[in-house]
C-alpha cells in the first residue's frame, strides 16, 4: 500500500498487526527518492520500551512492524510504497469440501491469493481475477470508501479433489 505523511517530524510508519495474523517479507521504499527502508518487528513489552504509540493496549502478543525514515521537514512530504505478506488464518477455514475466507480491507488496494490447487467459487466483493506465475488464483480488490469493505471468498479444490 501506498503511505503518504505531512505531519513534521514524523519519522517512522508503524503497521499494527491484527490478532491472530502473522505478517512476512515487509519492505517499503520511498516513492521520491527511491531509497529502500529498513523495516522491523516489535512484539509486547518491546513496543513498550521502544514507547511507541500504536493507537491501543499494547498485549504480550501485540505485534507491530516498524518502517523509520528520515523525519518530515516543515512544508514537505514523504510518500511510501508499502509492501508485505500477511497470512490470517483466523479469517479462512475449511467447511465441508469449501475454503471460506471472510475479512474486512480498510486499504484502498488489497490482493488475495488462493491456495496451490483451488478455484474461485465466489466472492462477495467485485475483484480482478488473474493467476499468478504458477497458476494460483488471484483476487485483487479496490476499495474507493474511507471505511472497510468486507470480503467474502469461496474456493473449491480444482477437479473436485478431496484434501
Amino acid at each position: 500500500h501506498d503511505y503518504t505523511e505531512t505531519r513534521e517530524g514524523a519519522d517512522k510508519y508503524l503497521n499494527v498487526v491484527r490478532a491472530g495474523s502473522t505478517v512476512s517479507h515487509p519492505s517499503a521504499v520511498i516513492l521520491d527518492t527511491g531509497e529502500k527502508l529498513e523495516t522491523r518487528f516489535l512484539k509486547g513489552e518491546a513496543i513498550t520500551r521502544a514507547k511507541l504509540d500504536i493507537g491501543e493496549a499494547v498485549k504480550p502478543e501485540t505485534e507491530v512492524v516498524v518502517i523509520p525514515f528520515p523525519a518530515v521537514q516543515k512544508g514537505q512530504s514523504t510518500r511510501l510504497r508499502i509492501s508485505e505478506t500477511y497470512t490470517d488464518s483466523v479469517r479462512y477455514r475449511l467447511e465441508g469440501d469449501q475454503l471460506i475466507w471472510d475479512r474486512g480491507f480498510g486499504r484502498p488496494f488489497n490482493a488475495v491469493v488462493l491456495p496451490a490447487g483451488w478455484q474461485l467459487t465466489h466472492s462477495a466483493v467485485p475483484a480482478v481475477v488473474s493467476l499468478t506465475g504458477d497458476g494460483r488464483v488471484r483476487l485483487d480488490f479496490v476499495n474507493p470508501r474511507l471505511d472497510e469493505i468486507q470480503v467474502l471468498i469461496v474456493a473449491r479444490r480444482r477437479g473436485g479433489a478431496r484434501p
